[in-house]
């Protein structure tokens, strides 16, 4: 039986418990901002996790795992409509070449750090992709590549809730850096762009200075998130060559992720063929929302099948790895500007 695959039928319950959850976080995500600005991402993996209770039993589990792998998987790839080849050719090699150093130091540091602190080099896989790409969603991406580990949805878990403080904390501290470094607009949004975990607080620094700023920060940002493929493929193909978990181990090259480059392909040259832009535009925007929706769906799942335990069980060398990985990304970029004059 363990080897069988569920039914659709066995499947809807636990899909209507995530997205229940799902639509719950959206509707109180106002009402939550009025206290404190937490994303409806996180607030879904919060009401998640209160809820584990009721999805621990064995009727949603079936659901609940295929959100967590399949739904997840997709709504990934479609986030490849976000971004376009041309603006990302706008940054110029120097700031690509620095933002592409800083992660790659992130990447390893996060491994690093991990085993250092006697970590599973999973969590540190988890910690400097979330920490070098784009938060959250790079978390719940490069969760899909790796072996199905002891408290690993614990990891998960606690990354999302880790980069999202983190990065409330970077936008709020950042800008002012910016200013006492001495940064002009175009390289505080660079700085920016390659240094904050998620998108929507790399948007909140970069035009709490400037639009110049925020425009470049955005730009810088999506670069870094069109980066998750070759990151993705990446710890697929180490996790391979380390035989780790050979059972477990994922094809390095995830179909997600394929998806995701010829998404962002698309999303660059079909705007400009004037017979189908227009419904094409329609088209991105409903994908879009479900891409979000997708996120949704699967992080909520994640919340549901992890237990508060767990994550209390956790420890500071969590904590210590994570913010290590954020020190590790401010510094290099911060050095390669410098370096760089810019």
């Amino acid at each position: 039986m363990s080897g069988s695959i569920p039914s659709p039928g066995h499947l809807i319950p636990g899909i209507l418990l995530a997205a229940g959850v799902a639509v719950a976080a959206v509707l109180s995500a106002p009402f939550v901002a009025r206290v404190f600005p937490i994303p409806a991402m996180v607030i879904a993996l919060l009401i998640g996790i209160a809820l584990h209770f009721v999805a621990s039993r064995q009727v949603f589990q079936p659901g609940l795992a295929f959100c967590v792998r399949t739904v997840l998987r997709w709504a990934v790839a479609l986030l490849g409509l976000r971004i376009a080849l041309g603006d990302i050719f706008a940054l110029g090699l120097t700031s690509a070449a620095i933002v592409i150093l800083a992660m790659l130091a992130t990447l390893v540091s996060g491994v690093v750090f991990a085993r250092l602190l006697g970590l599973s080099k999973y969590y540190g896989a988890l910690a400097g992709t979330a920490t070098a790409v784009c938060g959250a969603s790079a978390a719940l991406a490069a969760s899909t590549v790796l072996p199905n580990y002891p408290k690993k949805a614990a990891d998960v878990a606690f990354v999302v809730v880790a980069v999202n403080a983190l990065s409330t904390l970077a936008m709020i501290l950042y800008p002012v850096f910016c200013i006492w470094a001495g940064f002009d607009a175009r390289t505080s949004g660079v700085f920016l762009g390659a240094t904050i975990h998620d998108v929507a607080q790399v948007v909140g620094a970069g035009y709490s200075i400037s639009d110049d700023a925020g425009n470049a920060a955005v730009i810088v940002k999506l670069f870094r998130v069109f980066l998750l493929l070759p990151v993705v493929v990446g710890i697929g193909w180490w996790l391979a060559k380390s035989g780790s978990s050979q059972s477990d181990a994922k094809v390095p090259v995830p179909v997600f992720a394929i998806v995701f480059v010829i998404l962002c392909f698309a999303n660059s040259f079909i705007p400009g063929i004037p017979a189908i832009a227009a419904p094409y535009a329609a088209l991105k925007s409903f994908l879009i929302d479900v891409s979000t929706w997708g996120l949704l769906v699967a992080i909520g799942a994640l919340g549901l099948g992890t237990s508060v335990n767990s994550i209390l069980g956790l420890g500071w060398r969590h904590i210590a790895t994570i913010v290590g990985t954020t020190l590790v990304i401010l510094i290099v970029a911060f050095a390669g500007l410098f370096a760089a004059g810019l």
